[in-house]
C-alpha cells in the first residue's frame, strides 16, 4: 500500500489552495504587457519626440501587447478557424496602422486584452464556487490493522476494513460507525450548516468533517463508489452538457462573424468603386465595424453565466449535472414526487399490532421480522426496531416489486406485505381500516393479522410544495404505493394538486409519460423527484429527475439530471429560482450586446463612431456582460 506523510501531504494542499486564489500565470504576463505597452503608447504620443522615433515606440507598443493575438489569428488559420475574435482584431489593427492610425491600433489591442484580462478574473471566481466543493476531497485514510495505524491513500482502501477519523479530519469513505461518536459537518455536501450527530451504527459520508470525537468506521463502498468520488465526478462533468442557448450562441457566432467580414470588406470596398468615396476613409470605417462586430460578449458571458448558475446551485447543495437541465427548469408546469424517502422521512414506525384470535401479538411480530430480516426497505426497518425479541431462521425469502416478501419459516410458507400480496396468494383477509402503512402477514395461506405503520412528512415538505406553487407550478403531483387512504392524507397535509395510490414502479412511469403528454402539448416540462432504486425508471422517463442525495440510492443519484445533496425537497424550488435568474442574466446580456452592436454597427458604417468608441462596442460590452454574469455568485438564494 502507498503511505503518505499527513504533515507533508497538509503543507502541499496549503500552496495548492493559496495557488487557486492567484491570478493565473498567463493573465500576470498580460498584465505586465499591459503596463509596458501602455507607457510605450505615452511615451510615443508625447509631442517632444520626432516623428521617426514615436513611431518605433508605437510600433514596439503593438507589438508586445498585439503579437500573441496575430500569432494565434495566423495560427488558427492553418487550422480552419479563420473567423474568430483573433482575428478580427488583427486585420482591423493591422490596418489602422497601415492607415497611419497607431494610438488607435494599439488601443484596440489594449483594451482587447484587459478584456482578456477581467474575463479570466471572472470565470477564475465562477470556478471557485465549483472548485471549492473539490475540496472535500480527502487526502489520505488512516487505516486499523492488527495492534496499529497505517495512513494510506483512501483508494487503497478495501470494503470491510476499518478506518480511523480523528476529529478535524475528513471522513475519507463511506461507512457504518462501528465505534464512537461524534457530530460530523457535512456543509459541503448539502450546503447546511447544522452539524450531524453520529453513533455507532450510523451512516458516515464520505467528504464531511468529523468535528468532535474519534470515530471508527467499517468502510461500506470503495472510494471510486463513495459519495465524495461521485460528487467530484458530477461537478468536473458539469459544464460538458450544454444549453440550448449557449449551442445557439456557438452556432450564431460561427455564422455571423463571417457575414460581418463580408460587409465590413464591401464597406471598404464599394463605396470608393461606386460613389468615388475616398479609400482611406472607408477601409477605416471598415476596420471600426470589424472591432465592433467581434461577438465576444456572447460567447464569453452566456456559457459563464450558466456556470456561475451551477456554482451557485453547488454551494446550496444541488449538483446540477449540465447547463442543459438548469435551463429546462425555467418550463417547468409539473412536478411529480416519490413519498417515501422523498415527502416523508421514511422513518417509519409501528403504531398498531393486530393479530387475529389465537395469534399473540408478540407471534404476529416474531414472523413479520424474520421475513424482513435481510430487507432494506424502511418498512421493515421500522418493524425489525419495534421487535426485539429472536429472529426465526428464513430459507427461499423472495421480493415482488410493490406486493411484499415471502419466505419459508420452519416448513411454513410466510407471506408480508400489502393487500395485493395476499390477494396474490389466495389468502382471505381482513382489511384494515387505518391511516397509515397496513402489512398484512400470512401463515400457509391463513390470514394472522396486520401491522399499521406509520410515516410523517419532512419538516420542510409543506413549505416546498407552497414554494413551488407561488413560483408558478402548476401541478404538484405524489406518487406512492401506499393506499388510497394514506396517500391521501399526506397529500391534503401537503396541499398537492393530485395523488396517485397503490402504483408499482411501472404505474409511476405511465403516469410520468401521461403528465408528459399533457405538459409537451404546451410546451412546458415535467419533472419528477425520487430517492430510492425504484425511482430509477422515472427519473429517466421524466424531462429532469431530481435524486435526493442524502439518504438516497446510488441508482437514483447515477439516473438524476440533478441531485440534492441534502434531504430537502424545498431545494426543488430553490434550484428553479437559481435556473430563472441564470435566465434573467442570460437575456440581459443577449439582448444588451446586441442591441449596442447593431446600434454602433450602424454608426460605424455611417462615419460617426470613431475606433476608440468601436473599443467601447467591443471590449467595452463584453467587460459589462462578464461582470454582469459573474452576480449570480453575490446572490442570497436561501430566502
Amino acid at each position: 500500500m502507498k503511505s503518505y506523510d499527513v504533515q507533508t501531504d497538509y503543507k502541499v494542499k496549503k500552496k495548492q489552495k493559496r495557488l487557486k486564489n492567484e491570478l493565473s500565470k498567463e493573465t500576470k504576463l498580460t498584465i505586465i504587457r499591459l503596463l509596458v505597452s501602455f507607457s510605450l503608447l505615452l511615451i510615443g504620443s508625447s509631442s517632444l519626440l520626432p516623428e521617426p522615433i514615436d513611431i518605433g515606440f508605437f510600433v514596439t507598443a503593438y507589438l508586445v501587447i498585439g503579437a500573441r493575438i496575430v500569432y494565434t489569428a495566423v495560427k488558427n488559420i492553418f487550422h480552419g478557424e479563420i473567423f474568430d475574435e483573433n482575428f478580427l482584431m488583427s486585420i482591423a489593427t493591422i490596418g489602422a496602422i497601415i492607415l497611419g492610425e497607431y494610438p488607435e491600433a494599439i488601443a484596440v489591442m489594449l483594451f482587447y486584452e484587459l478584456g482578456n484580462v477581467f474575463e479570466d478574473v471572472a470565470v477564475n471566481r465562477s470556478k471557485k464556487s465549483i472548485s471549492a466543493l473539490l475540496e472535500v476531497k480527502p487526502a489520505f485514510a488512516t487505516l486499523k490493522l492488527a495492534g496499529k495505524t497505517k495512513v494510506v491513500d483512501p483508494s487503497e482502501v478495501q470494503i470491510g476494513q476499518i478506518i480511523l477519523v480523528k476529529p478535524g479530519e475528513k471522513i475519507p469513505l463511506d461507512g457504518t460507525v462501528v465505534l464512537g461518536q461524534s457530530s460530523v459537518d457535512t456543509s459541503a455536501l448539502t450546503g447546511e450548516s447544522m452539524p450531524q450527530n453520529v453513533k455507532v451504527g450510523d451512516q458516515a459520508l464520505s467528504g464531511s468533517i468529523n468535528q468532535n470525537g474519534t470515530l471508527q468506521i467499517k468502510v461500506s463502498k470503495a472510494y471510486s463508489d463513495s459519495t465524495v468520488a461521485k460528487i467530484l465526478d458530477l461537478v468536473q462533468n458539469a459544464s460538458s452538457k450544454k444549453a440550448n442557448t449557449e449551442k445557439f450562441i456557438t452556432k450564431f457566432a460561427k455564422i455571423y462573424t463571417p457575414i460581418v467580414v463580408g460587409l465590413a470588406a464591401a464597406l471598404a470596398v464599394l463605396p470608393p468603386l461606386v460613389m468615388n468615396g475616398t479609400w482611406d476613409v472607408w477601409i477605416y470605417r471598415a476596420l471600426i465595424f470589424l472591432v465592433i462586430s467581434c461577438p465576444c460578449a456572447l460567447v464569453i458571458s452566456v456559457p459563464l453565466s450558466f456556470f456561475g448558475g451551477i456554482g451557485a446551485a453547488s454551494k446550496q447543495g444541488i449538483l446540477v449535472k449540465g447547463s442543459n437541465y438548469l435551463e429546462a427548469l425555467n418550463n417547468v408546469d409539473t412536478v411529480a414526487f416519490d413519498k417515501t424517502g422523498t415527502l416523508t422521512k421514511g422513518q417509519f414506525s409501528v403504531i398498531k399490532v393486530t393479530p387475529v384470535s389465537g395469534i399473540t401479538q408478540d407471534e404476529l411480530l416474531q414472523m413479520a421480522a424474520s421475513v424482513e430480516k435481510n430487507s432494506t426497505h424502511p418498512i421493515a426497518a421500522s418493524i425489525l426496531d419495534t421487535y426485539t425479541g429472536k429472529i426465526l431462521p428464513v430459507e427461499n425469502a423472495t421480493e415482488q416489486a410493490g406486493h411484499g416478501l415471502q419466505a419459508e419459516i420452519n416448513g411454513q410458507t410466510v407471506v408480508v406485505g400489502n393487500a395485493k400480496s395476499m390477494t396474490s396468494a389466495g389468502v382471505e383477509f381482513i382489511e384494515a381500516d387505518a391511516i397509515g402503512t397496513i402489512v398484512y402477514i400470512a401463515v400457509n395461506g391463513k390470514f394472522w393479522g396486520d401491522l399499521v405503520i406509520a410515516d410523517e412528512p419532512k419538516k420542510d415538505a409543506s413549505e416546498a410544495i407552497r414554494l413551488l406553487n407561488n413560483r408558478g407550478i402548476q401541478k404538484t403531483v405524489m406518487l406512492t404505493g401506499d393506499n388510497k387512504k394514506v396517500g391521501s392524507a399526506i397529500a391534503d397535509k401537503l396541499k398537492m394538486s393530485a395523488v396517485y395510490t397503490n402504483l408499482l414502479p411501472e404505474n409511476k412511469v405511465e403516469i410520468v409519460d401521461n403528465l408528459l403528454q399533457d405538459s409537451h402539448a404546451l410546451n412546458k416540462k415535467v419533472a419528477f423527484v425520487g430517492d430510492g432504486i425504484n425511482d430509477t425508471p422515472v427519473l429517466t422517463t421524466a424531462d429532469i429527475g431530481f435524486a435526493m442525495g442524502g439518504l438516497g440510492s446510488d441508482a437514483a443519484v447515477e439516473a438524476a439530471d440533478i441531485v440534492i445533496m441534502g434531504d430537502e425537497p424545498s431545494k426543488v424550488a430553490r434550484a428553479m429560482k437559481i435556473a430563472k435568474r441564470t435566465r434573467q442574466i442570460v437575456i440581459q446580456n443577449i439582448s444588451f450586446a446586441l442591441i449596442i452592436k447593431i446600434l454602433f454597427l450602424a454608426l460605424g458604417a455611417l462615419g460617426m463612431v470613431n475606433m476608440w468608441q468601436a473599443v467601447f462596442a467591443d471590449v467595452g460590452v463584453t467587460i459589462i456582460a462578464v461582470l454582469n454574469a459573474i452576480r449570480l455568485q453575490f446572490i442570497n438564494f436561501d430566502n
